[in-house]
């Protein structure tokens, strides 16, 4: 927290253990609900404020990748995320970026790089695939998937 140039206080402390155990890149009504528990007095504006600080101070970043809420990675360093379009999950995606905060391009000073994907998560490609394979059944009958999807438990 010092090398952020920040001082570690409890709630900063206590976010940021929050999001580096959570890489789901929860939004900041996520963060305050996973931590009020163990903190019941923290006011949900102290966790924006704390956000706001460690995002500022280069230890998370902030992504806009959602219209509905800003979401927070633990990594502060630039690589590209995907967004699934169907189940909302967003992931950390392996691919090299090699454009960094500094970085002069055709000129320009580049602050900030992010990356932004989207479209269908393969967890949800998986679940279209045995869909369409349900339908191809047809009413009345059973399929393997079917089973396999009842014994999992889903409806």
């Amino acid at each position: 927290m010092r090398k952020l140039g920040l001082v570690p206080t409890i709630q900063r402390l206590v976010v940021l253990e929050f999001l580096e155990n959570n890489h789901t890149h929860p939004t900041a009504e996520e963060v305050y609900q996973g931590v009020r528990n163990q903190f019941p007095s923290l006011a949900k504006a102290t966790v924006y404020n704390v956000l706001d600080a460690l995002k500022k101070a280069g230890g998370i970043q902030e992504l806009t990748i959602a219209r509905e809420a800003a979401r927070y990675d633990y990594n502060p360093d630039p690589h590209p995320h995907f967004l699934c379009r169907i189940c909302g999950n967003l992931y950390d995606v392996d691919l090299p970026c090699s454009i960094r905060p500094g970085d002069k391009i055709g000129g320009h000073l580049v602050e900030v790089a992010q990356v932004y994907l989207y479209g269908i998560c393969a967890q949800c490609q998986k679940q279209s695939s045995l869909d369409k394979n349900e339908s191809k059944t047809g009413p009345g009958r059973s399929s393997a998937s079917t089973k396999r999807r009842n014994d999992a438990g889903a409806p």
